[in-house]
């Protein structure tokens, strides 16, 4: 029998995560799966530059990442780095410091492998939907759309909206105010307009991230998180465009207070909501909701690189 431990790391604006499967005889098997909201892109859509406390707190939880690969052995690893290490001008030290800890390069990734990526994680963990399908990723600095179908990816792109650049460029207030959220709301419309998406086309809608898993346990209203409960679960536009408003009109005192929300992503979750509520202007289909994301498609990935594919068939 063949099995090899395999790990992936996603530094994205908002939030680092790990999620390390063990490939048991070509199939792949979860061992651990951790998150820690940092903030790294705290402050780098106005000033271009990675701030010293969130650097510092992104790389604390890379060395927490760091130390639980060394103690599990895993030798096959990959970090990837998203929207706000390709915005960052003293990018150098995030990747000095990510190698020191986690013992290999991070990578910045373009937007579309981005989205590639999240489209197999999403649709390989919700087998027999509907074609074709679209899947979007509200992130902290952007927004992945991926339009596929068969296992084939027809149209990705990287749009320059995620949940925390929405606040920090339109939503000053707290809570928002009208003019603010009709700013917001224009700039989403009209990158969403020029996205090349044939949103008339979709059958099936599939929503992955922090933001929409997040909406998805404030609709079931659910007391603590629980993956179980979130992934497949399906979330109707009336009850997309209800939660946006009410997050929207709240300050961030009370949404910190709503049962399964963290600290580390109340003040943005009205942006995230905002956007996916966008997107469900264009669509028919409700929105599904997956667990599995980018970090499923980079050990995907990994597992079918060489040696791994050859070892795993002996």
């Amino acid at each position: 029998m063949s099995e090899y431990l395999l790990a992936a790391v996603d530094c994205g604006t908002n939030s680092v995560r790990l999620l390390v499967s063990r490939l048991v005889d070509g199939r792949l098997v979860e061992v651990d799966r951790r998150l820690h909201l940092t903030r790294l892109g705290q402050g780098v859509d106005a000033t271009g530059r990675f701030h010293p406390e969130a650097l510092a707190r992104t790389l604390a939880a890379m060395a927490d990442f760091g130390a639980e690969l060394d103690a599990l052995g895993v030798t096959h690893r990959r970090v990837v780095a998203t929207s706000a290490a390709r915005d960052a001008g003293n990018s150098a030290e995030f990747f000095d410091g990510a190698r020191a800890r986690l013992g290999v390069d991070a990578e910045i990734i373009p937007g579309e492998e981005e989205a590639r990526l999240s489209y197999a994680g999403a649709v390989g963990a919700l087998p027999d939907v509907a074609q074709p399908v679209l899947v979007m990723d509200i992130g902290g600095g952007s927004t992945e759309l991926v339009l596929g179908g068969d296992g084939r990816v027809w149209h990705a792109i990287s749009l320059d909206i995620g949940s925390v650049r929405v606040r920090e460029r339109f939503l000053h207030s707290d809570p928002p105010t009208t003019d603010e959220v009709a700013a917001a709301t224009a700039h989403i419309d009209g990158l969403l307009d020029a996205s090349g998406i044939d949103f008339a086309s979709v059958a099936t809608w599939v929503g992955v991230g922090g933001t929409v898993t997040s909406l998805s346990a404030l609709v079931q209203e659910l007391p603590s998180y629980d993956r179980a409960k979130v992934h497949g679960s399906v979330v109707t536009h009336d009850e997309l465009d209800a939660l946006g408003l009410r997050l929207l009109a709240m300050p961030v005192a009370a949404v910190t207070e709503l049962p399964t929300m963290v600290p580390g992503r109340a003040d943005v979750i009205c942006g995230g909501a905002l956007i996916a509520r966008r997107v469900a202007s264009r669509l028919g289909p409700e929105l599904t909701v997956s667990e599995a994301d980018i970090l499923d498609g980079l050990v995907l990935g990994l597992a079918r690189k060489p040696p791994l594919v050859a070892d795993a068939a002996d």
